[in-house]
């Protein structure tokens, strides 16, 4: 494969691999590719990539290709990456529009911090009771762009993430396409406590945009939050979820927080290696 050049960036530690690809020079079918370098200390190891590739509808287009290789319909703290990155390389302005599976994404960057208008969430069910071994777990779903299941908790530490959450995920009540879970604690009207269990990684990370998104919404659903809504993810970093609501009915739903800029790097043939 030729020369092929990349930047590491973190959204709330959710970290990514990052390729201009608008001249659509990959050797390697993305999903492969995606599989292969993100892989821990063989590789240069990340939660998913993201390829910017040209668009007839906006600035530029993101494919977000996860750790496992199968892609995904949208994903927060990657856009927000992304954003950062397009800015950053004068693909785009400060203000931008860019297309992603779930459609049109605006985003605005000052800095290093990075504000996006969110899709309107679909598919709301609150009080949904699934059964795990034997166990009945209340679960509220929403879609921010991609599923996810919701679960309030009282006590985060005591909850086993990457076992329960797998258990949730692969639920048949979550099929075909399986969920994202997210793990909450509401701590009052203003401040909430997630963990978050990621379809496609297959454990939990340290931030999830749409799942920040999804909890917010889901307990202003319940009237247990207002706007703006303070999240504080698995990383220690405080992401800022707003909109307005009629009812269940979202509008101008505005998810924002810091990116990372790690480093630049150039991928040897060896990062691909099986």
């Amino acid at each position: 494969m030729d020369k092929l050049i990349f930047v590491k960036m973190s959204g709330s530690g959710n970290d990514f691999i990052v390729v201009d690809n608008r001249d659509d020079r990959l050797a390697v079918e993305p999903g492969t590719l995606a599989e292969r370098i993100c892989r821990r200390r063989i590789s240069v190891g990340a939660d998913g990539m993201i390829l910017v590739e040209s668009s007839s509808k906006a600035d530029f287009r993101m494919r977000i290709l996860n750790a496992d290789g199968s892609e995904a319909e949208m994903c927060g703290n990657g856009a927000r990456c992304v954003a950062r990155f397009a800015e950053m390389l004068g693909i785009a302005g400060p203000h931008m529009t860019f297309e992603t599976l779930a459609g049109i994404i605006h985003a605005q960057v000052v800095g290093s911090r990075v504000k996006l208008q969110m899709g309107r969430p679909q598919q709301i069910r609150l009080d949904q009771s699934i059964e795990v071994d034997g166990v009945a777990h209340h679960v509220h779903s929403i879609n921010t762009g991609v599923p996810h299941a919701v679960l309030l908790c009282s006590d985060l530490e005591a909850i086993p993430v990457r076992a329960l959450g797998r258990e949730i995920r692969f639920h048949p009540a979550f099929q075909p396409a399986g969920t994202n879970v997210d793990f909450v604690t509401v701590l009052d009207t203003r401040t909430l406590v997630i963990r978050t269990y990621e379809r496609g990684v297959e454990d939990e990370t340290l931030a999830c945009g749409t799942g920040t998104v999804a909890a917010a919404l889901v307990a202003a659903t319940l009237g247990m939050v207002s706007s703006p809504v303070e999240v504080r993810v698995r990383s220690g970093e405080t992401l800022t979820v707003s909109f307005t609501r009629n009812g269940t009915e979202f509008h101008e739903v505005f998810f924002e927080g810091d990116v990372r800029l790690i480093y630049q790097g150039e991928l040897m043939a060896e990062a691909l290696s099986a």
